[in-house]
């Protein structure tokens, strides 16, 4: 039963084993705060994410709540919605960009629920404590996504004549993420570049079995 999931089933679980491993080593080990830097545009920075992609939160603790559940309800979908496209037959990559979603939406899920529940806060000064005699630094589902990977690959100031901006400073690529935000974007990004070989698999099966059906209508009426 198990074994036409097989692929799913790994990308999933191998999605969520380094995400988790990356994450949990930065949150046991590092202050909040830079690693590493390998070069200027490459480094390792520890930092939390409290709410949702670049850091924006939503209607404090209980919008915290709503946007987790929402994430919970939207893994289930997903969930469903890749055991209907393996038993539809769809092209395997397909099948494995979904599967990355699916995973980095569940490992940030993961940072969120259980987190919160297992670590003291981390600080620019302390490392945070794993499993807290007072308990951790946030309840069930309020917990915050660890985020490590930092590429600014440049930096500059806008041309004064710029609009709105002239004159500031800027950073090209100025967002920490981590693998799970990585699985997210790398599975939608092929999804959208190799669109046209995915989805026509599908379509060419669908019109043989077209050509099939009135070869056969034609063959009986003669």
């Amino acid at each position: 039963m198990l074994k036409k999931y097989r692929l799913p089933i790994i990308t999933v679980f191998a999605v969520l084993f380094i995400d988790q491993c990356i994450k949990l080593y930065i949150k046991a080990n590092y202050p909040i705060g830079e690693v590493h830097r390998f070069f200027d545009w490459c480094r390792i920075t520890f930092t939390e994410n409290p709410g949702m992609a670049w850091g924006l939160e939503f209607g404090g603790d209980y919008g915290k709540i709503a946007l987790s559940l929402f994430r919970v309800a939207a893994v289930f979908a997903g969930a469903f919605y890749i055991k209907k496209i393996v038993n539809d037959g769809e092209h395997k990559g397909f099948i494995i960009c979904v599967s990355l979603i699916l995973a980095g939406a569940l490992g940030n899920i993961l940072d969120s629920a259980f987190y919160g529940l297992a670590f003291g806060p981390s600080s620019e000064y302390d490392v945070a404590a794993f499993m807290p005699e007072g308990g951790g630094y946030a309840g069930f589902l309020q917990g915050h996504v660890v985020d490590m990977f930092y590429f600014p690959i440049y930096e500059g100031n806008f041309p004064e004549w710029f609009p709105i901006w002239g004159g500031e400073h800027f950073e090209f690529f100025n967002a920490i993420f981590n693998f799970a935000d990585m699985a997210i974007s790398f599975g939608v990004g092929i999804i959208l570049v190799f669109q046209g070989i995915f989805f026509k698999t599908k379509t060419s099966t669908s019109d043989k079995s077209v050509i099939a059906e009135e070869t056969n209508s034609e063959s009986s009426s003669d």
